[in-house]
């Protein structure tokens, strides 16, 4: 098993960056693929980008792509998330998930394929 703990979370202005940390507990945490959730008020919790135990392959909504950045650091147990160029409509809930299954590159986006969890962090952008 494995515990996440994600941090980084905050106010930021337009523009802005910020860089999220997804912490893990467990001597294995290289073998799983990760993800990076949100979910905003009123809406569905969604993909925001994957990479798998490697980091060989990452995966980003479109809404992000060329704007946010997933890395790990398999000795530290940590997955990052650079967010730049925010906009206001990524004011969410971020969440990390992690799993150590096999799985589609069309299903690293679906929340059901990761049995881990983190507690979530804020992340709000004015405007």
């Amino acid at each position: 098993q494995v515990q996440l703990v994600a941090s980084g979370g905050g106010l930021v202005q337009a523009g802005g960056s910020r860089r999220l940390s997804c912490a893990a507990s467990g001597r294995t945490f290289s073998s799983y693929r990760v993800g990076w959730f949100r979910q905003a008020p009123g809406k569905e919790r969604e993909l925001v980008a994957a990479i798998t135990w490697t980091g060989a392959s990452t995966f980003y909504a479109d809404s992000v792509k060329g704007r946010f950045t997933i890395s790990r650091d398999n000795a530290k147990n940590t997955v990052y998330l650079q967010m730049n160029s925010l906009k206001p409509e990524d004011t969410a809930v971020y969440y990390c998930a992690a799993d150590r299954t096999l799985t589609t590159a069309q299903r690293m986006g679906v929340p059901n394929e990761y049995s881990y969890w983190g507690q979530g962090t804020q992340v709000t952008v004015s405007s």
